[in-house]
């Protein structure tokens, strides 16, 4: 895997904890075990662009009320969705 920021080829997928902040900006939650690329030549730990629009995506179509403060990523991407897509993305 190559890493986004120096291009190493060294960068490995891995699984971190993020915070996110809610759409509605209420608050913010822990997301874990969150599939993430981690450069051991540069540091850097990073989420690809496609998996931040997907949590995006899905932060706007679930009822974020019922959200606990901390949720593993598989557990809130599998929460039921008011609507079937975002329609307020262009």
């Amino acid at each position: 895997m190559e890493c986004m920021w120096c291009d190493s080829t060294h960068a490995k997928e891995s699984a971190k904890t993020c915070y996110w902040e809610l759409p509605d900006g209420t608050r913010a939650i822990e997301i874990t075990e969150m599939p993430s690329v981690a450069c051991p030549d540069c540091g850097m730990e990073y989420q690809v662009e496609s998996l931040i629009e997907e949590i995006e995506d899905q932060l706007m179509l679930i009822n974020t009320k019922l959200l606990p403060n901390s949720i593993p990523f598989s557990e809130l991407m599998a929460q039921p969705r008011l609507l079937q897509r975002n329609y307020f993305k262009f």
